[in-house]
C-alpha cells in the first residue's frame, strides 16, 4: 500500500490487522493539514534549541527569563479541569502496543494511564499505527487480544478503567514512513493527530476527552506551538475550544526555568506539570556536558530525589503547580517487583512507598508506577494524605524560594563516579538499545523499569566523562576512550552469554556499535534515538 492524499505519501504499509482503519484518507487529511500549518515552526523552535545550548557552550547559563517576569508575577490561572482529571492519584505508564500491555494497564485500578507512545515505545511502523488502533478500541471499550497460546486477554467490567492520557513523540522525533510535501514527517504531529481524529469524539462521549502528555519541551515558545495546535485541532472537527487537556513533562533543564510560562502557554488547555525525573538528569548532562566538574553527576545509582538540586527543582514544581491552579504529577520510581523473588519485590515495594510518601508530603497530587502491582502501594500512600479529598491543590507552598543557582548546583548530589557505574551505564545503554531495536520501548533490567531516558542518562554520562577525563574514585583510573572499549567488550560480552545467538548478532551487536560510537565521538548526539531510529525496522 501507498497511499497518497495530495502532498502526503505513506512510504510502507504497516503490516497489521486494522491499520486501513487508521490509515484512512480522512486522518491522513487532517495529518497533512497539521503538517502543513504547523511543521515549519516546529523545526524553527529545534533550531532554536541549538542557538540556546550553543550559547551555553561559549560560558553562557540558564536563568528565569526577565522578558516573561509580568507572566510569573501576575495572577492568572490554568481552566479548571474536568472531572475525569480532578483525581490522578495513582498513573500507571506503559506503551498502548502491544494490546496486551495496553489491557493490563486498562484493568489496573489506576485512577490514569499514560499510554506512552514515546520513551516506553520502539515507533516501527507497527507499533506507531498498532498503538493508535490500541487507543481507539480502548475508548471503544471493545479492546481483547487473545495470545498465540490461546490465553485471552479482555477489559475488566467490574472496576473503573483509568482515564487514558496519552503521550505523544517529542518535537526532535522523526515520523519516516509519512512524507509530507517531500520532508520527512514530524512523530509528534503523526502520533497527536492520528489519535485525535480517531478518538477524541468517542472520548468526549464516555464523559472523558482527548488528554495528552507533552514531552520534551524546552521552552514556553515549545508549548505555545502545542497549544496552536490544540485550537487548530478542536476546530478542524468541530469540538469546543479548551475540551483539549494537557499535562506538561518538566524534563529538560531549559523548561525548569519556564514553568511559569508554559502553563499560561497552555492555560486554557492546560492540567498540570510533571517531574520527569530521568529525562531531567538526562537533560542536565547535555546542556552542560562541556561545562567542567561543577556539573559531572555521580553514578546514575546515586543520584537520589533528596539530592538539594533534585528538592529545588520538584518543590518548584509543585509551588508553580498549585498557585496556577494545576496539578503537579511525580514521576517515576524505576524500581519493579518480580512475582518469582519475594525478597526483591519486597525491596521494590520499600522503595516506591519511600518515594511516594516524599511526593505526597511535598504536595504532589499523584504519581507514577510502571508496573500494575505497584499501583496499590502508590494508592494507599497517597490515600493516606488525600483522604476523600481528590487532590491537594490547596498545598500552595509558599515557603518555597528557589533560585537558579539552586536548580544549577549538580555538585549538592554528592556521591563518587566509579568504574562499577561504568560498567552498569554501558550494559544498560546496549541492553536497552537492543530491545528498542526489537519493538519494545521498556524493558526491566536488573529489576529496575528502563526506558529511552535511562538508556540516554547512561551514554550520555559516559560521553561526559570520557570529555572531562574524569578519575574514577574506587581505580584511581581516568575515563578514557580506551578504557570506554575495553568495558564495553566486557559488556557486550556478557550480554553475549544472557542472549540468545541469533537475537544478539540482530540486536545487541548494532546496539553495541551504535553505543560505542555515541561515547567516544568528538561530537556528542544530541538523542540515542535519532540514530538508532535508522537501525530500527
Amino acid at each position: 500500500m501507498s497511499t497518497d492524499t495530495s502532498s502526503l505519501r505513506i512510504t510502507r504499509p504497516a503490516e497489521i490487522d486494522g491499520a486501513d482503519e487508521i490509515l484512512t484518507p480522512e486522518a491522513l487529511a487532517f495529518v497533512e493539514a497539521l503538517h502543513r500549518e504547523f511543521d515549519g515552526r516546529r523545526l524553527e523552535l529545534l533550531a532554536a534549541r541549538t542557538v540556546k545550548r550553543d550559547r551555553i557552550a561559549a560560558g553562557g547559563t540558564l536563568d528565569f527569563l526577565p522578558e516573561t517576569r509580568e507572566i510569573r508575577e501576575s495572577e492568572w490561572r490554568v481552566a479548571p479541569a474536568p472531572e475525569a482529571l480532578l483525581d490522578r492519584r495513582v498513573e500507571i505508564t506503559g506503551p498502548p502496543s502491544p494490546a496486551k500491555m495496553a489491557i493490563n494497564a486498562l484493568n489496573s485500578e489506576a485512577r490514569v494511564w499514560l499510554a506512552d507512545l514515546e520513551d516506553a515505545a520502539a515507533p516501527n511502523w507497527e507499533n506507531v499505527v498498532g498503538g493508535i488502533l490500541n487507543l481507539r478500541d480502548a475508548a471503544r471499550g471493545t479492546l481483547a487480544f487473545t495470545s498465540p497460546q490461546g490465553k485471552a486477554y479482555a477489559l475488566r467490567t467490574d472496576v473503573r478503567r483509568p482515564t487514558v492520557v496519552t503521550r505523544p513523540r517529542g518535537w526532535h522525533l522523526p515520523e519516516r514512513h509519512v512524507v509530507v510535501d517531500g520532508r520527512e514527517g514530524s512523530g509528534s504531529l503523526v502520533d497527536f493527530g492520528l489519535h485525535f481524529f480517531h478518538t477524541a469524539k468517542q472520548l468526549i462521549e464516555n464523559g472523558e476527552g482527548p488528554y495528552y502528555y507533552l514531552p520534551k519541551i524546552e521552552s514556553h515558545l515549545e508549548a505555545r506551538l502545542w497549544n496552536d495546535v490544540f485550537v487548530f485541532a478542536q476546530q478542524y472537527l468541530g469540538i469546543a475550544r479548551g475540551t483539549v487537556r494537557a499535562t506538561v513533562l518538566i524534563e529538560t533543564i531549559p523548561a525548569a526555568f519556564e514553568m511559569e510560562e508554559i502553563l499560561y502557554e497552555l492555560r486554557e488547555h492546560a492540567s498540570g506539570l510533571n517531574a520527569g525525573r530521568w529525562d531531567y538528569l538526562f537533560s542536565l548532562i547535555k546542556v552542560f556536558r562541556d561545562a567542567g566538574d561543577a556539573f559531572i553527576l555521580p553514578d546514575r545509582a546515586q543520584v537520589s530525589m533528596t539530592a538539594p538540586f533534585m528538592r529545588a527543582y520538584t518543590e518548584l514544581l509543585v509551588k508553580t503547580c498549585h498557585r496556577r491552579g494545576a496539578f503537579a504529577m511525580g514521576g517515576m520510581a524505576a524500581v519493579v517487583p518480580n512475582r518469582n523473588d519475594l525478597e526483591v519485590t519486597r525491596a521494590a515495594f520499600d522503595k516506591v512507598r519511600a518515594d511516594k510518601t516524599r511526593e505526597a508530603n511535598d504536595g504532589f497530587d499523584g504519581s507514577w508506577v510502571a508496573h500494575p502491582d505497584l499501583v496499590p502501594v502508590c494508592r494507599e500512600v497517597f490515600d493516606e494524605v488525600l483522604g476523600a479529598r481528590p487532590n491537594q491543590l490547596d498545598k500552595l507552598r509558599p515557603e518555597v524560594e528557589v533560585t537558579a543557582a539552586q536548580l544549577l548546583d549538580v555538585a549538592s548530589a554528592g556521591g563518587d563516579v566509579t568504574e562499577a557505574g561504568l560498567h552498569d551505564n554501558l550494559y544498560v545503554a546496549v541492553a536497552y538499545t537492543a530491545v528498542w531495536l526489537s519493538g519494545n520501548g521498556a524493558v526491566a533490567i536488573h529489576n529496575l523499569m528502563e526506558d529511552a531516558a535511562t538508556a540516554e542518562i547512561s551514554r550520555s554520562q559516559v560521553w561526559q566523562q570520557v570529555r572531562n577525563g574524569v578519575v574514577l574514585a574506587d581505580t584511581g583510573d581516568t575515563v578514557t576512550v580506551e578504557l570506554v572499549r575495553r568495558v564495553l567488550a566486557e559488556e557486550v560480552d556478557r550480554l553475549r552469554g544472557e542472549v540468545p545467538a541469533e537475537r544478539f548478532a540482530a540486536y545487541y551487536e548494532p546496539a553495541a556499535e551504535l553505543i560505542e560510537e555515541l561515547c567516544t565521538s568528538d561530537e556528542y548526539v544530541d538523542f540515542l534515538t535519532l540514530p538508532a531510529y535508522e537501525l530500527l525496522g
